[in-house]
């Protein structure tokens, strides 16, 4: 799927774009490799570890949209991972978020575009799912974007697609290594935001190859979105410390009680896979009518009941406590 093939990953020295590269570097024989992110001591230590041929690394931000142009030559696939993540910050500086995850996102779009790029997959959020704070709806509107540019494509070649998960297990700013320090320093307790609290958990390795599926699967304006377990914030806090004492502390601005995926309100959009659901696009594409109850690699899906919502509360796979502590330990968190 790969091979021979020049990719580009925005954002790429993050958590997301290093176990990326890691994963096709091993398991296929790629022309090129861009990793193309603002952060020059991230590309410095990235590429001690990650220094094979078919390397490159562009120092560059989503937002200078004639420096992505020059990087997308040549490219055939994107990866589209660069944003402005952390909630509280982007509430407190928004247009710095927009500009990121929004402009950015339209020039991302349009770079590869001009650059005839085949294939573009966004990586989105749970948190776009009925946003309640800035950096979820910047998402949304980045889907947003990502699916109409299949009718902006025209006559060009360019596929958009978007991939939306949860949590990843001990990436940075998750619960994981917040709880991790706690425990390190000698804390007393640990600060549970409330005890019915949910939220989805996948591995970062998870996240990765379930991206590369769906190159295979995509056709265009989908958002896909894995089926994956949900864990309690009480079980997780159980797993790690399981001699300490839990302290409720209120749930945190812009935050919720459980995570969603797919929404009540795309009920009559979403398609259900075996492993996956599928939420087609609002709009119809003048170029071609897609048929996205069977997808490239011949798997098919059925509609879901009406009124159907994908969050962890309601989820029909929970981890119990000795699986997630085994699932950290695999994931190295």
């Amino acid at each position: 799927m790969l091979d021979g093939k020049s990719i580009l990953i925005t954002g790429g020295t993050g958590s997301f774009g290093k176990q990326y590269v890691k994963t096709i570097l091993s398991g296929y024989r790629p022309r090129r490799v861009v990793v193309f992110s603002r952060d020059e001591l991230k590309q410095f230590e990235m590429q001690q570890e990650y220094d094979a041929p078919e390397m490159r690394y562009f120092i560059g931000d989503v937002r200078d949209a004639q420096r992505l142009r020059q990087a997308m030559r040549g490219i055939d696939v994107v990866i589209h991972a660069a944003a402005l993540k952390q909630v509280p910050a982007a509430e407190y500086n928004p247009m710095e978020c927009i500009k990121t995850n929004v402009h950015g996102a339209e020039n991302v779009i349009l770079a590869a575009l001009e650059n005839e790029v085949q294939q573009v997959i966004a990586l989105s959020t749970d948190k776009a799912a009925n946003p309640i704070n800035l950096y979820g709806a910047t998402k949304l509107a980045s889907d947003k974007l990502f699916v109409a540019a299949n009718n902006m494509a025209g006559g060009h070649k360019t596929r958009f697609g978007v991939v939306r998960y949860g949590n990843v297990v001990g990436s940075r700013g998750s619960v994981v290594p917040f709880f991790r320090r706690l425990i390190a320093d000698g804390t007393d307790h640990l600060p549970i935001t409330h005890a019915d609290m949910t939220r989805f958990w996948i591995t970062l390795q998870q996240g990765v190859d379930f991206v590369l599926k769906c190159f295979q699967r995509m056709q265009g304006g989908e958002i896909f979105v894995p089926k994956i377990p949900s864990i309690r914030i009480t079980d997780l806090a159980a797993a790690m410390a399981p001699d300490l004492p839990m302290r409720i502390v209120g749930i945190r601005p812009g935050e919720k009680l459980h995570e969603i995926m797919c929404p009540a309100d795309d009920s009559h959009l979403t398609l259900e896979f075996d492993d996956h659901f599928v939420i087609r696009p609002t709009i119809r594409f003048f170029h071609s009518e897609m048929d996205y109850a069977t997808n490239r690699l011949g798997e098919a899906g059925r509609a879901v009941p009406q009124g159907f919502e994908y969050n962890s509360g309601n989820n029909a796979h929970f981890l119990t406590v000795p699986e997630i502590r085994e699932v950290n330990r695999v994931a190295g968190a």
